[in-house]
C-alpha cells in the first residue's frame, strides 16, 4: 500500500519516473508535493475499483468480517446465523387424559419406592428406624421393618443421580463367627421389594446357618444406601427336634390355606408347581380337602344326617425385640430372651378385652420402657346352615 510518508523518502527523479509509468496526467510539470499527492490518490482509487470489482459473496463477507469485530456487528452476525439455520419444531402438548395418565404412572412409581410406613408416627423424637428378623423354620425368616419418611427423604437426597433408578431391596448376609467376640459378613443377595407393605418372608438354605439383613435401595452401578440394619439370626437344623421354634409350630398347618388361597382347590386352577412343591414338601396328595382326607367317596356320602362337631379357638403371639442384655416382662411375667434379643410368646386369648403391658428393664436397671397392647376376641357363633344332599 502506498503511503505519504514512504513517497516522501523517495527523490523527485524517481516519484516523476513512478508516475510516468502510472500515466498521471501532467507529471512532467508537478513538484515533489504534487507528485506524492497524485501518487496517493491514484492509489486510493486503484483500490476501490479493485473492491468493486470483487464478487457480492466476497464482498458480504469482508463486510461481516468487519461488522464483527463491533459488538453491534457480533449481535447482527448472530441473528443472521440463527435466521439460516432451521427452526426447532415446537413441542405438541400432551392432551388432559394423557396428563393424568402420567401423573397416575409417576404416582405409582413414586409409592413403589416409598419404603416409609404410614403407621409409623414421627415428631416425637423417640422413633427409630429399625428392622428386625424371625426364625420361622429352617429354610424361612420373616423381615419385619419400620421406617420414617425422614430416612427416605435422606436416602433421596444422598443417592443424588443414582436415586431415579433406585430400586428398594432387602440386602441378606451370612453371618460368620470368628471366635466368641468378632464376626464377619458376606452378602448373599438382594431381595427387591416394595413400598406400601414393612414386613417380607425371605427363603434360606443351607441350616443350620446366622443372617442378618439389610433393608435400603440399590442404585445404578450397584451402589447401596443402607436404611437401617437387622438382628443377627441363627436357623435351627433341620429335621432336628427343634426344627421349628415351638412359638410357631402351628404356621406349618397353613399350606392349606395357602394352596386354597391361589386356586388348588379350584377345577381350572394352573397350580401344578405349587402342588408338586407341597406334595413333596408335606408327603402328602393336595386337592379337595374332602377327598385327601377322606377318601373320593367321602365328599358325595349321604346317609344319615348328624350334627357336625365344629369349634374354633385362637390363641395371640406377642413377638418383638430389645437389647440382648435387657429383662422383659409381659403382664409381670417374665419373658425368656433368645440371644441375640428377640423373643416371642404365645399363651391363649379367651372371649373378652385383654389389656398386655409388655415392659422392658435395661440390664443395669437405669432405663424402662413400657409398651401396651389393647387386643379384643369377640366370637360370634351363627346358625348352622343344613342343605339338601339331593339337591
Amino acid at each position: 500500500m502506498i503511503t505519504v510518508a514512504k513517497l516522501r523518502t523517495r527523490t523527485v527523479k524517481d516519484l516523476a519516473a513512478m508516475a510516468k509509468k502510472k500515466k498521471v496526467a501532467g507529471w512532467h510539470s508537478m513538484r515533489k508535493d504534487e507528485l506524492v499527492k497524485a501518487l496517493v490518490n491514484q492509489a486510493r482509487a486503484a483500490a476501490a475499483r479493485r473492491e468493486r470489482s470483487k464478487p457480492p459473496g466476497s464482498q458480504n463477507s469482508v463486510a461481516n468480517g468487519k461488522a464483527a469485530k463491533t459488538p453491534r456487528g457480533k449481535a447482527v452476525a448472530k441473528k443472521a446465523d440463527a435466521a439460516k439455520s432451521p427452526k426447532t419444531p415446537p413441542k405438541k402438548a400432551l392432551s388432559p387424559a394423557a396428563q393424568r395418565r402420567l401423573s397416575q404412572i409417576k404416582a405409582k412409581l413414586a409409592a413403589s419406592k416409598n419404603l416409609a410406613f404410614e403407621n409409623v408416627e414421627e415428631g416425637n423424637g423417640r422413633t427409630k428406624d429399625r428392622v428386625v428378623v424371625m426364625v420361622r423354620d429352617p429354610y424361612w425368616l420373616h423381615v419385619y421393618w419400620e421406617l420414617t419418611r425422614a430416612v427416605v427423604t435422606r436416602a433421596k437426597a444422598s443417592m443424588g443421580q443414582f436415586w431415579h433408578g433406585a430400586r428398594p431391596i432387602l440386602r441378606l448376609y451370612e453371618v460368620t463367627r470368628n471366635g466368641t467376640t468378632s464376626s464377619a459378613r458376606s452378602v448373599s443377595r438382594d431381595i427387591p421389594i416394595h413400598g406400601g407393605v414393612n414386613n417380607w418372608y425371605v427363603d434360606v438354605q443351607d441350616p443350620p446357618n446366622s443372617y442378618q439383613v439389610d433393608v435400603g435401595y440399590l442404585g445404578a452401578g450397584e451402589k447401596f444406601f443402607g436404611l437401617a440394619t437387622s438382628n443377627v439370626v441363627t436357623t435351627p437344623q433341620a429335621g432336628s427336634a427343634e426344627a421349628f421354634d415351638q412359638n410357631w409350630a402351628e404356621v406349618a398347618k397353613d399350606f392349606d390355606r395357602i394352596y386354597a388361597m391361589s386356586g388348588g382347590y379350584q377345577d381350572h386352577g394352573n397350580n401344578g408347581d405349587l402342588k408338586a412343591v407341597f406334595e413333596e414338601q408335606f408327603r402328602r396328595p393336595m386337592g379337595d380337602p374332602m377327598s385327601t382326607k377322606f377318601g373320593l367317596g367321602a365328599s358325595r356320602s349321604g346317609g344319615k344326617q348328624r350334627e357336625l362337631n365344629f369349634e374354633v379357638d385362637t390363641e395371640l403371639i406377642v413377638h418383638g425385640a430389645t437389647d440382648p442384655g435387657a429383662h422383659v416382662t409381659l403382664r409381670g411375667e417374665p419373658v425368656h430372651l433368645r440371644s441375640d434379643g428377640t423373643f416371642a410368646v404365645r399363651f391363649a386369648l379367651p372371649n373378652r378385652r385383654h389389656v398386655l403391658p409388655v415392659v422392658a428393664s435395661s440390664g443395669d436397671g437405669v432405663e424402662q420402657r413400657t409398651i401396651v397392647l389393647a387386643v379384643d376376641r369377640n366370637t360370634k357363633v351363627m346358625e348352622p346352615v343344613i342343605r339338601d344332599p339331593s339337591s
